[in-house]
């Protein structure tokens, strides 16, 4: 590998033009694209010197490349994370990862086995607030954590209008994919895999042939129950709003994009800085300022992470490799056939419930 990384963005669209133009500003990366549209490429070509290829197979067979980063619909990932794996290229591929979560296991193997950096951007990750709850219920502060409230909503589809590939559900898999899993991605780093779903809600407010909206109920056997709670035609909001709360046996904690709130009843070791009562702290005092900014912080952060883990020979990024993109899959696929078949999916354990350190008055 020369001194900078040759990465190919592969797909031009809104956020392919968003990776390219952080990729193409990152001073130990070397650009090349990629996009099927004939009028993009030719009027790219006019205006940047940057090689610009129509064909990714043509791509992968002409340019030497150390990395491609993939931001063409989803239902292109798998075949196309698989064609730059075989040839032992790194992959960042935007989420969702695949459509089909056995794609995602499979493809996880591969990279394993190859020993490539695999990284799926499920940016939430990078956010400041969102890691700072990480931390907290890292620390144990919180207790035990008995129900969480995972929301997203956003104005994607106000009306009946032709579907475009991401309100196509073999292209883009609806909202359930697009919006819902970003939360979802968030509980998987928070709790893991639910053991168990069920009350899942897959509804049309504005679309015929995908949903609109997403409500389901995960279980942890070790872990909280969460409510599920999505829609993409919420134009009360002016673009996607994701947030968790969280209720503990020592407090509630609550995280956005640009803040994260915690209640402790008692203060803990384990959390200096944080006394008893509410404390609130954000996204600006949670985070390093990015070396390039367009659209946040954490969209820089990640690509900066998976440049830096290619750059350096790592096996793998701190976030967002394959395996929990995989696990975020599994869950999708976990909430579709408990919307379909009506039936709980998975199997929760019924937890034993705490003594109670004092009667009241009717437990006497």
């Amino acid at each position: 590998m020369g001194s900078k990384v040759r990465i190919a963005v592969v797909g031009l669209g809104k956020m392919g033009l968003s990776h390219f133009a952080m990729v193409n500003a990152h001073p130990d990366a070397e650009t090349i694209a990629c996009d099927g549209s004939g009028f993009l490429v030719d009027v790219l070509s006019r205006n940047i010197a940057t090689p610009i290829h129509k064909d990714y197979d043509t791509l992968l067979e002409k340019e030497r490349l150390d990395a491609v980063v993939i931001a063409t619909p989803s239902r292109l990932h798998a075949p196309m994370v698989r064609a730059a794996l075989d040839r032992d290229i790194h992959v960042f591929c935007e989420k969702p990862f695949c459509l089909d979560w056995a794609d995602s296991a499979a493809l996880t193997e591969l990279a394993a086995e190859k020993g490539r950096v695999a990284q799926v951007g499920y940016h939430y990750r990078y956010v400041g607030a969102f890691r700072e709850m990480k931390r907290i219920l890292d620390s144990g502060a919180l207790g035990r954590v008995t129900h969480v409230l995972a929301e997203a909503y956003g104005p994607v589809v106000l009306r009946p209008k032709r579907a475009t590939w991401r309100t196509s559900k073999e292209e883009g898999g609806g909202c359930l994919y697009d919006y819902a899993a970003h939360p979802l991605n968030l509980l998987n780093w928070f709790f893991g895999t639910p053991d168990q779903v069920t009350g899942s809600v897959l509804g049309q407010v504005f679309s015929e042939g995908t949903d609109d909206e997403v409500f389901s109920t995960l279980r942890w056997n070790d872990g909280p129950t969460a409510q599920l709670s999505v829609n993409w035609s919420d134009e009360s909001h002016r673009k996607m709003s994701t947030k968790i709360a969280m209720i503990g046996t020592n407090g509630r904690l609550y995280a956005d994009r640009q803040e994260c709130q915690l209640y402790l009843r008692e203060p803990h070791d384990a959390l200096p800085g944080y006394g008893p009562g509410w404390t609130v702290k954000y996204t600006t005092e949670l985070t390093e300022d990015a070396w390039f900014y367009l659209r946040g912080e954490e969209y820089s952060a990640q690509l900066a992470e998976f440049i830096a883990a290619v750059r350096d020979g790592k096996a793998q990024a701190a976030e967002n490799g394959f395996a929990s993109a995989a696990e975020t899959d599994r869950t999708l696929a976990m909430i579709i056939e408990n919307a379909e078949t009506g039936l709980p999916v998975g199997e929760a354990r019924a937890r034993a419930p705490e003594p109670a350190k004092r009667r009241g008055w009717f437990g006497r």
